[in-house]
């Protein structure tokens, strides 16, 4: 596997997964109510403040988790395949 291939896998791998956050932002800010109603019927009893933390919660842990896991590693390829071309 060379440089190229990782480079370009965690090049898409962090494409799609910063268009998942973006989509989920959307939903959080656009279709609060929606939500809170499809998922209260998983979780009965919810209150809304605690749905509200939970997605803000989850939005932060799953950037980080993008930037450390995806974005880190594509720009460290980045960086060394820069000198070869």
């Amino acid at each position: 596997m060379t440089l190229e291939i990782l480079r370009s896998f965690f090049g898409w791998c962090l494409l799609m997964n910063v268009a998942l956050i973006v989509w989920w932002a959307l939903f959080v800010l656009f279709a609060p109510d929606w939500m809170y109603k499809m998922h209260g019927r998983f979780f009965k009893g919810l209150a809304r403040e605690s749905f509200d933390a939970i997605h803000y919660a989850g939005l932060a842990f799953f950037k980080i988790i993008v930037f450390v896991f995806c974005l880190v590693p594509y720009l460290t390829l980045l960086i060394l395949t820069c000198g070869c071309e």
